[in-house]
């Protein structure tokens, strides 16, 4: 008997390799992945959700080095955040290497990126080589997609490849933070609180 979630993944391990965009679980959502390092494809995200073009698409990447491939500068308050909350729903605006799709940066030249700790998720980045785009799978000012089902009904028409991770427990997404001066930012509030990162970044600085 074949593996169907092995199939399944192959599928969409193969479409992201296409260019096209999938639907998956992360550890807050379901999600619309692409290959992020394609501008096409994230192009395509974009479209799919009706999204404001200036509001920047988060990434997940696989792991610390292929953080290093898109991103300049880890400050050392944000490296703090990296060993305590990933892999995590902590999403990092940290500076963007150069060559990166404008639809992935903010006005400053910055990128959301995060390491997942759902298996799915992390393994899809991993296998692909590339970060992968982490945006909730929903058209822009509906409720995310918690169930296999919900997303369908938003994208069924226009997405081939859905893989399902049960239900999502996520409350509110990954809580989206940014380090000024080591100095904390807050740019949505999300499943990790403010009270959380300040203690950490706290943590490491001298007495």
């Amino acid at each position: 008997m074949k593996d169907k979630s092995a199939e399944n993944f192959s599928a969409a391990l193969e479409a992201c390799r296409r260019g096209e965009v999938i639907v998956f679980p992360t550890e807050t959502f379901y999600g619309l992945g692409a290959d992020a390092l394609n501008e096409n494809a994230v192009a395509r995200i974009v479209s799919l959700k009706g999204r404001n073009p200036d509001s920047p698409i988060a990434v997940i990447v696989a792991d610390r080095e292929m953080l290093s491939q898109i991103v300049s500068e880890v400050p050392p308050a944000a490296q703090k955040l990296i060993d305590r909350f990933w892999p995590g729903p902590l999403t990092l605006v940290l500076p963007a290497k150069e060559g990166l799709a404008a639809l992935l940066l903010n006005r400053e030249g910055k990128i959301g990126v995060r390491v997942s700790s759902h298996p799915v998720a992390a393994r899809l980045s991993r296998e692909l080589g590339h970060p992968l785009t982490a945006t909730s799978a929903n058209p822009s000012g509906k409720e995310p997609a918690r169930t296999i089902q919900q997303a369908r009904t938003y994208f069924a028409e226009h997405i081939e490849v859905f893989l399902d991770g049960g239900t999502l427990t996520g409350g509110t997404g990954s809580t989206v933070a940014e380090v000024i001066k080591g100095k904390l930012r807050i740019i949505r509030a999300g499943e990790i609180s403010s009270q959380e990162l300040e203690k950490a970044i706290r943590s490491s600085r001298p007495a």
